[in-house]
């Protein structure tokens, strides 16, 4: 018979490599990060940022990832490389979705918050 330490001992997280927010303005949002929050930014492309969290655990770095939530820009990479993009809407979240399928049949789902849904 399993006891309650035993199930924790097989669910417990080690650590938390990455935090990713989809966000509506990067440079915003970086900035409140940085000068708010004040971590780190460890990288900056033009559509994310990636700030360290902490040192992280089995040598992966924590880190807060914030990404660009444009629907359409992304629906057409995705499609530019050859990928099958599904849409739904979620009015009860205000979420819209964007869905494809991974190489061996995993359908992913990439949300993107909008208060006018």
């Amino acid at each position: 018979m399993a006891t309650a330490s035993d199930s924790e001992q097989h669910t417990a997280v080690g650590g938390l490599g990455e935090i990713a927010l989809r966000v509506n303005d990067v440079d915003t949002m970086q900035k409140f990060y940085e000068e708010v929050i004040r971590l780190p930014l460890m990288t900056r492309v033009p559509n994310c940022a990636f700030f360290k969290i902490a040192d992280g655990y089995g040598g992966h770095t924590q880190v807060l990832a914030l990404f660009d939530r444009d629907l359409e820009r992304e629906k057409k990479r995705l499609e530019s490389l050859g990928l099958q993009v599904e849409t739904a809407e979620y009015a009860w979240v205000h979420w819209r979705s964007l869905y494809v399928t991974d190489p061996e049949g995993n359908q992913v789902e990439l949300a993107f918050y909008d208060a006018n849904v």
